[in-house]
């Protein structure tokens, strides 16, 4: 499961923890049965860890809460979208290098 530094998201925290959030939040729409969303977890974590205090992580469980992946358009998983302000910033499908995804976070920083 993820790390104490990645928040857990559903429809019900989704506006409070991401859309008011003064700071970045990068969310990774997921789900248990999901292979690459297993691969991909681990760089999630790491990420929260090297960004905390810049920019809040977050996993949404798209089985859980399906309102909120269905209003940003999901359609497959991983999905990892970037907000800042309140809005989508970038987002990437699949299981993508960490490269990847601490260039999606510079664009919010």
């Amino acid at each position: 499961m993820a790390s104490e530094k990645v928040l857990t998201l559903d429809d019900n925290n989704f506006e409070a923890e991401v859309i008011n959030s003064s700071q970045p939040v990068l969310v990774d729409f997921w789900a248990t049965w999901c292979a690459p969303c297993k691969a991909i977890a681990p760089t999630i974590d790491a990420l929260a860890a090297e960004y905390e205090g810049k920019v809040k992580v977050g996993k949404v469980n798209v089985d859980d809460s399906q309102s909120t992946p269905a209003k940003y358009g999901v359609r497959g998983i991983p999905t990892i979208i970037l907000f800042k302000d309140g809005k989508v910033v970038d987002q990437v499908v699949g299981a993508v290098p960490k490269s990847q995804l601490e260039a999606l976070i510079k664009k919010a920083v």
